[in-house]
């Protein structure tokens, strides 16, 4: 996991949080508890358990951005010297605190919505962990836990709106139903993607201080056909979600349509492989995400609010 500014224009607290990718970060919370009431019961969650679900998937998301941001200061030093901890706008101790705060609120949302769902998101800290404190600094094979813990974001958020997760097998026999394994799916391979991009921007300050990520190790080339491939599964991952789910028109088109411009985007880099050109892409991959859940927010409004825009398609 990456930072994406290095800019002293908002408070450092706001500024631990990435609000350039604000958008991806709610919108992933609040699409997945959409999709899997809606899925279960023909209609919307109720409000306050929808609202602690945003809050909670939020906070877990940006409480692994503030404790990254601790492990990263002698990195960040060299890649982005104006975040926050390195140009000692907050001190270490202060942002372990935050994390810890934003950990503490994820924490009791899940366990207000489901105890299955606390169990998910303890696995979750637990890998992003390893990642931030360990797998960085150790292997190329880093970006894997990350990819992993954003893939079990939805999977909680699912499980708290729909009890038929792992509570009763659906009559497929699957754990999960199709949508939400190919939900977290997609999250996982957007991820790496998304990860990576970033960390081929940061490559320089990596290879300084002796963290041998993928870029370092293979190369900035290497690192952006390999994105690519992930950025190519993903894309198609969010297509099986409408699938799946028998989505409307909205989400297909907004799914389809931003899926092109990203998977351009991703060639782009092919082309360009320069550490630049990933900081680039890192950003685009959340706007990817936003568009895409967000098309996929107004598609299940349309279809409980609206008895016939369902077999448009169907």
């Amino acid at each position: 996991m990456v930072s994406i500014s290095d800019s002293k224009t908002t408070h450092p607290f706001i500024e631990l949080l990435r609000p350039e990718i604000a958008d991806m970060d709610l919108a992933l919370p609040a699409a997945s508890a959409l999709l899997a009431s809606y899925l279960a019961t023909g209609s919307l969650p109720p409000l306050f358990p929808f609202i602690i679900a945003v809050i909670g998937g939020y906070a877990a998301i940006t409480s692994s951005y503030v404790y990254n941001d601790c492990c990263d200061v002698d990195i960040d030093s060299i890649n982005l010297p104006n975040r926050p901890l390195p140009s000692r706008q907050l001190s270490k101790q202060k942002a372990l605190k935050y994390a810890i705060f934003l950990g503490v609120i994820a924490s009791a949302a899940a366990l207000i919505l489901n105890p299955e769902s606390f169990v998910v998101l303890i696995v979750a800290v637990l890998t992003i962990s390893i990642y931030s404190s360990v797998a960085k600094r150790t292997t190329f094979l880093s970006f894997i836990p990350v990819g992993i813990a954003y893939g079990l974001v939805p999977i909680g958020v699912w499980l708290a709106f729909d009890p038929a997760g792992i509570l009763k097998q659906p009559d497929n026999g699957a754990i999960l139903p199709l949508p939400a394994i190919f939900l977290g799916l997609m999250m996982c391979f957007t991820d790496w993607g998304f990860t990576l991009s970033g960390v081929a921007r940061d490559v320089e300050g990596d290879r300084a201080r002796g963290a041998p990520t993928f870029p370092v190790t293979f190369g900035v080339p290497a690192t952006s056909r390999f994105v690519t491939v992930m950025w190519i599964v993903g894309v198609f991952a969010s297509i099986a979600i409408g699938i799946t789910a028998h989505l409307g028109p909205v989400f297909f088109t907004g799914a389809i349509l931003a899926g092109i411009w990203m998977l351009s985007q991703s060639f782009d880099f092919i082309k360009n492989p320069t550490p630049q050109r990933g900081g680039r892409l890192f950003l685009q991959g959340s706007r990817y995400r936003g568009i895409m859940f967000g098309s996929l927010i107004v598609d299940v409004l349309l279809l409980v609010l609206s008895a016939t825009y369902a077999s448009i398609i169907w």
